[in-house]
């Protein structure tokens, strides 16, 4: 598969007059900070091109009839009011998301669609989510919205890397960048034992060893509170966590609290359902597209973004993967048009 760089994307949003900067987080952002002006800069070029947008159109289906050789089946196309038009293209590239956040429009409702043309479909899963924690009522009332600050997180009996960054306790568990991260370890193991433990390192660069040795200097009149605070610097929601793991208590001998503070376990029950979901996994199995992108089953219909089955990750790396597949649809699309002759094919100029 051919590699849109980021650079590249970056090139791209700078040739709309929209520039984009790198923030401390090494993550892009416009300089605008804000999406609008780039996607009006975007269409006002596709308008310049001669392309026609047609909005509040939903794909409903297939026409009956066989296709053209070579080419893509007919399709459906709804208007608002419910009138149905036939639509017959030379290609189609589908790029309608995946199934999470659905009131925004992307329900992952096509999938009926492939499904009877005998395309395979993987189920569709929550990605970036946040999980489902039962606190107590105590801990849910003193630190619900409060972060965890430069932890490290991960599953227990994964062999995977920890991820590091602050997480969210919420109400009702806990969220943020390291958390999404280890999102599909933590399906596999609530999928193999229905529940999963999370495993947060309050200080991870400090060893459990380091952490004995400071804690062995309590003094008589320190409560559990202040001793964990002066001797590891811990604030009120570590200490907090630690308390939960004990049911409340904290433990005294400062071997079994340094093990605590390097692996305090969060009962994970469940992750958040895929509506609030920043993304999803499932869609079309690779297996089902080309090195173009284009459905094996379909000719002259080619898959981008989320509608393909992978971990579509957080924090700027979604949009870069679903810009590169489509540019890779794209580049196939324009070779299959012209007779699936070399697949260097020149794309339109800026």
């Amino acid at each position: 598969m051919g590699r849109v760089h980021p650079a590249d994307l970056r090139a791209w949003c700078a040739g709309l007059g929209q520039p984009t900067f790198v923030g401390s987080s090494r993550r892009v952002f416009p300089e605008a900070f804000r999406a609008n002006p780039l996607v009006r800069a975007w269409r006002g070029r596709l308008a310049e091109q001669g392309v026609r947008i047609e909005t509040r159109q939903r794909w409903v289906g297939w026409a009956d009839g066989a296709a053209p050789s070579g080419g893509p089946p007919a399709l459906l196309v709804a208007a608002p009011d419910g009138d149905v038009r036939t639509v017959a293209p030379d290609v189609v590239v589908l790029a309608l998301g995946g199934a999470s956040w659905p009131r925004l429009g992307s329900d992952g409702s096509w999938t009926d669609h492939l499904a009877v043309r005998g395309v395979e479909l993987a189920p569709w899963r929550a990605a970036n989510v946040g999980l489902r924690v039962a606190w107590s009522e105590v801990f849910v009332e003193r630190f619900a919205g409060v972060p965890l600050k430069h932890v490290a997180l991960r599953v227990r009996g994964e062999r995977r890397a920890e991820v590091r960054g602050d997480a969210m306790l919420t109400a009702t568990g806990v969220e943020g960048g390291p958390v999404y991260a280890l999102g599909a370890a933590v399906r596999a193991a609530l999928d193999a034992r229905g529940t999963c433990t999370l495993e947060v390192d309050l200080r991870p660069d400090a060893t459990a060893g380091d952490l004995e040795g400071r804690l062995r200097r309590r003094r008589p009149r320190d409560s559990g509170t202040t001793w964990l605070r002066r001797t590891l610097g811990l604030d009120l929601a570590a200490i907090g966590l630690l308390r939960e793991a004990g049911g409340g208590a904290l433990p005294a001998d400062p071997a079994v609290v340094a093990a605590l503070v390097k692996a305090a376990p969060v009962t994970v029950t469940a992750t958040m359902p895929i509506e609030r979901a920043i993304s999803s996994a499932g869609g079309v199995a690779w297996s089902e597209v080309d090195e173009h992108l284009m459905l094996r089953r379909l000719p002259g219909v080619f898959l981008a973004g989320e509608m393909l089955d992978w971990e579509a990750p957080t924090g700027g790396y979604l949009l870069q993967a679903c810009f590169s597949t489509g540019a890779q649809a794209g580049r196939g699309a324009l070779r299959h048009l012209a007779g699936g002759g070399s697949a260097d094919v020149r794309e339109p100029s800026h």
